[in-house]
């Protein structure tokens, strides 16, 4: 699942505002970073300083309104097919899960990997597997109402990973569990990055959360503000 370029991510004086005139909102200002394929990366910050917009438009959710923004090498502003770049090639986490309550958890993997021309058994097959993989063999029958948080969010990441993304954007994603579910979480997400050489983009506020990362990116007001090795409140 390696990436065949050197940067995951590149963004370059990257804007980003919402709303026009005296109610607009500066979501990123002239922001620049970068992060080699195979990274584990922790977004820090504020609250409205940026991280979640950033994310989204990684993930081909929202453009940029200027700068230069590219995944793998390819500019995000020039995509033919938004949903073809987060089905083929973006993971996509959130705080809440986001499963549809009435399919199965093995259901609910394998919507996701409707449109890519898989035989249905290959996709039953895979679910299965991922499933297993994020710790939860003989959930497959079960669905939301009929687990706990920390199983839920672990069935979306195995949702995130149906279609062999090379790079995984988690927004908050131990943000409603408790504490004992964020340790199986984040135990998981090294297992993956690790195990599969998966790029991790992780957006918290939780400095525990953060931590597990190999890089720490501290964002404010739209801009990187700080890397390791400089003082930085992750309890902002």
């Amino acid at each position: 699942m390696s990436s065949t370029v050197p940067f995951a991510v590149e963004a370059v004086d990257v804007r980003k505002t919402f709303g026009h005139g005296r109610g607009q909102t500066i979501a990123l200002d002239g922001l620049s970073l970068t992060v080699p394929a195979g990274q584990y990366v922790a977004l820090t910050g504020p609250s409205g300083s940026g991280k979640s917009t950033l994310l989204h438009l990684l993930a081909a959710l929202e453009p940029p309104d200027s700068g230069s923004l590219r995944v793998e090498g390819d500019d995000l502003t020039s995509l033919h097919d938004a949903s073809q770049h987060r089905r083929e090639r973006v993971g996509l986490v959130f705080q809440l899960h986001n499963l549809l309550p009435h399919l199965s958890a093995l259901d609910n993997i394998e919507v996701a990997m409707l449109g890519t021309g898989r035989p249905r058994s290959q996709q039953r097959a895979r679910a299965r597997e991922l499933l297993a993989d994020v710790g939860l063999a003989g959930f497959e029958r079960r669905r939301p109402p009929e687990l706990s948080g920390g199983e839920r969010q672990r069935v979306a990441i195995a949702r995130a990973l149906a279609n062999e993304p090379r790079l995984l954007l988690a927004d908050e994603p131990t943000g409603s569990l408790d504490a004992d579910s964020v340790v199986r979480v984040l135990d998981l997400l090294e297992e993956l990055h690790r195990r599969v050489e998966l790029t991790i983009i992780l957006v918290t506020h939780d400095p525990v959360v953060a931590a597990a990362a190999e890089r720490r990116i501290h964002i404010e007001r739209g801009r990187v503000a700080a890397e390791p090795g400089q003082r930085v409140n992750l309890t902002e």
